[in-house]
């Protein structure tokens, strides 16, 4: 979800297009995991995430909250988001070398990572947080290989419409004169994005653009 913040006091005062250089490259983060421990509840999950957990996994989503997920409130909608264990709090993907053990199935925001984005007038932008990363003497790379996602428009499509569609469903939340209503609206989602099984074998974002489009039309959300 969005947070209010300055991007004058953590980015470098650009943004950044896909086919623009950042400053980002970390040399395969080799020797650093910091990134991976003590992120608390901050890597929240969109539906692609957990498609791409679940099939990595060959798991339900359910079996994901038994083991490496959780759920939380974030402005007013329930949210999946990575679980971290230990007295290092890390991310309970990180394997005993202080690697990735997903590495190819995960989550948009550690793809992203240290790269943010800053959504304004139905769309967003990318840009360079700066002060996130401890690594040092970083390289420049190509914003669109750094992210390392097949399908960079389509993916960028959804996150846009996944966003707004959030925007949409907190502000029906903070509208609900009772907590039932709230909490059914917020059951909704969770069952109708996330719960629900999608097809490994299918297009994911077919099958998210259905989803949304019957979402919108059961809560009564324009567009």
């Amino acid at each position: 979800m969005e947070r209010e913040i300055d991007l004058k006091e953590i980015s470098d005062g650009r943004f950044y297009d896909l086919n623009d250089m950042v400053k980002a490259g970390c040399d395969d983060c080799r020797g650093c995991s910091a990134c991976c421990r003590g992120m608390g509840e901050s890597i929240l999950l969109d539906p692609l995430d957990i498609f791409r957990l679940t099939d990595c996994r060959k798991c339900s989503f359910e079996q994901l909250l038994d083991s490496c997920i959780e759920l939380h409130v974030v402005d007013g909608v329930i949210l999946p988001n990575l679980k971290m264990a230990g007295e290092e709090e890390a991310c309970t993907f990180l394997n005993a070398e202080g690697r990735c053990s997903i590495h190819p199935f995960r989550p948009g925001i550690c793809r992203l990572f240290p790269l943010g984005r800053c959504y304004e007038e139905g769309t967003f932008r990318y840009f360079l947080q700066v002060h996130e990363c401890p690594k040092e003497n970083k390289t420049k790379v190509k914003v669109k290989k750094w992210i390392d996602t097949p399908d960079l428009k389509r993916n960028q499509e959804f996150i846009t419409a996944w966003h707004y569609f959030l925007k949409d469903v907190q502000k029906l939340t903070e509208g609900c004169a009772q907590n039932a209503l709230q909490k059914k609206i917020c059951m909704y989602v969770l069952n109708q994005f996330y719960v629900q099984p999608y097809d490994r074998t299918g297009d994911f974002y077919e099958q998210f653009d259905l989803r949304l489009r019957e979402a919108k039309r059961y809560l009564g959300i324009a567009g």
